[in-house]
C-alpha cells in the first residue's frame, strides 16, 4: 500500500535526519534516494556528513539529481522505505537544465500515489524569508511553493520541522 510523507522545513532543520529516524523505525529494505550532486566543496561536506549519518544502517543509496520518478519506480516496493532528499535540490537541478520543473512536479506528484510502500519526500521550505533578489531566485521560491502544494495534497502525511521537532499539518495518527 502506497503511503507518502512530505517533510518541510528551513535549512539545518532536522528534516533529514526526521526521515531517516522514521525509515530506521521501517523493519523492511531502505533507500536512500539522493538528488544532491558534489559541485563544491561544501556541498562535498554535506553529503559526506550525510552519508557518514547513515553508514551501518543498511541503507542501499541511489544518487539520482534529475530522474526521481524513474528512481523511485525502480526501488518503491512494498516492504521498502524511501527517503528522497531533497526535492528543492532536484528542482534546482531540473531548472538548471532548463527542464520543466512544473510539468515534472506535477507528473510525480500523479505517480505517487500508485507507488508500492512508503515514501518520504524531503524539501526545504523557502518562502518564509526574503523576497530572493534576482529573477531567477523568484522563480525557484515561486517552483519551489507550487511543487509542496501540488505535493501537499497528494501526500497522506505532512510535516514541518523546525529545530528538529516535527509540527503535523497533514495526517499521521502516531504523533510521537
Amino acid at each position: 500500500m502506497a503511503y507518502t510523507i512530505l517533510l518541510l522545513g528551513g535549512a539545518r532543520s532536522g528534516k533529514s535526519r526526521h526521515a531517516e529516524d522514521l525509515a530506521l523505525a521501517h523493519d523492511g529494505r531502505r533507500v536512500y534516494l539522493a538528488t544532491a550532486t558534489a559541485a563544491d566543496a561544501e556541498m562535498r561536506e554535506r553529503i559526506a556528513r550525510h552519508k557518514a549519518r547513515r553508514k551501518g544502517h543498511g541503507w542501499l543509496v541511489v544518487e539520482e539529481p534529475i530522474a526521481l520518478l524513474d528512481a523511485l519506480r525502480r526501488h518503491a516496493a512494498e516492504d521498502t522505505f524511501v527517503v528522497v532528499d531533497c526535492l528543492t535540490l532536484w528542482l534546482t537541478n531540473l531548472m538548471l537544465r532548463e527542464e520543466n520543473a512544473g510539468a515534472a512536479v506535477a507528473e510525480l506528484a500523479e505517480s505517487l500515489p500508485a507507488l508500492p510502500g512508503s515514501v518520504c519526500l524531503v524539501s526545504n521550505e523557502v518562502g518564509l524569508g526574503i523576497v530572493p533578489e534576482t529573477p531567477l531566485g523568484r522563480v525557484f521560491r515561486d517552483e519551489a511553493g507550487l511543487a509542496h502544494q501540488m505535493l501537499a495534497r497528494v501526500a497522506d502525511e505532512v510535516r514541518f520541522i523546525i529545530a528538529g521537532l516535527p509540527l503535523w499539518l497533514k495526517g499521521g495518527a502516531d504523533k510521537t
